[in-house]
């Protein structure tokens, strides 16, 4: 079988390409997919006792119209939307969402080391002469310069390696745009003084979720609309960018004259890919992630409180981040008055972690938090976990130069990585850039239209 177009991974990108194919009129193309289902990390699972959970806590926003117009007409009005309530959990207090914006929760003393280490006199040593502009070399040094000693102390450093599980000082500042909230020493201390909350910053802070089915929901009525047009079960082996095949894992080959691939771009350049020049399987080399342990711990009941999600940096427990899934719908729950608390827990080289005892360490950890009371262990009806080896893509400090010898090698050859791995690039893998990715290869493939989501500037 020949196709104008093959796309690897059956996720937001290579649906999104597909869709954007078929609305264009182009007919000649397949989508290949190594597991069962859609949806890539986007995807969603019912488990044996009714509880939907998602690969981790996804809210639905959007930058792009094209995306906004997409999601109504797939959703057709199933679904709710949420104000967002996020909030920090510190020395056994809730601060909202930022945290640095927020610190008047905190006791006295944490807010006052907070402020101290904003203060002119303490922030002396990141002063350039003649007015130089501060170029951080990492995004420690960022996260010094930016918060002070004590929001990065109590904050900062301990939550991004939990998160990231990388140490900060290997990682770049460049991608950190929208997503992480400046702070202001006059800010902060008026709204210590007035007793203000602050709480609207980012892009998230109104969010969509579907109604029923989790977050998969969206992208199994993508898939829905190209029948015929996805392979499951059909995991990549061997491309050969020359003679322009791809071989699956199961023996079978397909010709094509471009290819979207949206999986593991490290695994792609050293592994998949034949006649890589030496410049580009070392580059691949460079490239780094986490993976992450997912939880679902389902409750027959007990106190309801308003919150979405919430950060731990505390090493009172082992996740940095836990949603109340069944907040964002009902339906998430098999019964009205059930929780759904669901957890992530990242893990590499430099933060390893035992899957073993995962699970019993998670609902500890919900314990110390106060999250899950001594009395409601009873009262755990479901226990759902998956392991995620590909989470993140972490923006080191070489990633930049890795991906500028990678990316060009592959385009020239007619293989294209895009994706929140097939591009790695973690300032754009959200939902909505990983979907714009696939809509806009399309174009520029159809159309010679120029990217915009996915550069390599």
């Amino acid at each position: 079988m020949r196709l104008k177009y093959l796309i690897v991974g059956a996720g937001p990108t290579g649906l999104g390409a597909g869709w954007r194919l078929r609305e264009l009129g182009e007919d000649s193309f397949l989508i290949l997919e190594k597991n069962s289902h859609v949806g890539g990390l986007a995807a969603s699972f019912t488990d044996a006792a009714g509880f939907t959970w998602d690969i981790g806590g996804h809210v639905v926003f959007s930058h792009f119209p094209y995306f906004d117009r997409l999601l109504d007409d797939l959703l057709s009005g199933d679904y709710l939307e949420h104000q967002r309530q996020a909030f920090i959990r510190v020395a056994g207090t809730w601060t909202p969402y930022p945290f640095q914006n927020n610190i008047r929760h905190l006791p006295r003393e944490l807010a006052w080391e907070c402020v101290r280490g904003l203060l002119p006199a303490n922030r002396c040593r990141f002063e350039r002469p003649c007015g130089d502009a501060f170029a951080p070399a990492d995004f420690r040094e960022w996260i010094d310069y930016v918060f002070g000693e004590g929001i990065a102390k109590i904050f900062m450093y301990p939550y991004n390696f939990k998160v990231w599980a990388t140490p900060p000082e290997r990682m770049s500042s460049t991608w950190i745009g929208e997503r992480v909230s400046v702070v202001s020493l006059e800010r902060v201390l008026k709204n210590i003084i007035l007793g203000l909350d602050d709480v609207s910053f980012g892009p998230n802070n109104v969010f969509k979720f579907p109604l029923r089915g989790g977050t998969g929901e969206i992208f199994r009525r993508l898939a829905a609309r190209l029948t015929g047009k996805i392979a499951t079960g059909q995991a990549a082996a061997v491309i050969d960018p020359l003679a322009k095949t791809l071989v699956t894992e199961s023996g079978e080959t397909f010709a094509y004259d471009n290819l979207l691939f949206t999986g593991p771009l490290d695994l792609l350049a050293a592994k998949i890919v034949r006649g890589a020049p030496d410049a580009v399987r070392e580059a691949a080399g460079l490239l780094e992630h986490n993976g992450a342990l997912i939880a679902g711990v389902g409750l027959a009941g007990g106190a309801i409180d308003p919150k979405c999600w919430m950060y731990f940096p505390e090493d009172n427990c082992p996740f940095y981040r836990v949603t109340n899934f069944h907040n964002y719908s009902p339906n998430n729950v098999p019964a009205a008055g059930q929780r759904a608390l669901m957890t992530e827990v990242s893990f590499s080289a430099h933060k390893p972690e035992d899957r073993a005892s995962h699970f019993d360490r998670v609902t500890g950890g919900l314990t110390a938090c106060g999250l899950l009371k001594d009395h409601e262990q009873q009262s755990v009806v479901s226990r759902w976990e998956t392991a995620v080896d590909y989470a993140y893509p972490i923006p080191t400090l070489r990633r930049d130069a890795a991906l500028a010898t990678i990316q060009p090698w592959l385009e020239a050859h007619g293989v294209f990585g895009r994706g929140r791995f097939g591009g790695f690039k973690y300032e754009a893998g959200n939902m909505d850039h990983s979907v714009m990715q696939g809509v806009e290869w399309a174009q520029r493939m159809i159309a010679g239209t120029p990217e915009t989501v996915y550069t390599l500037s």
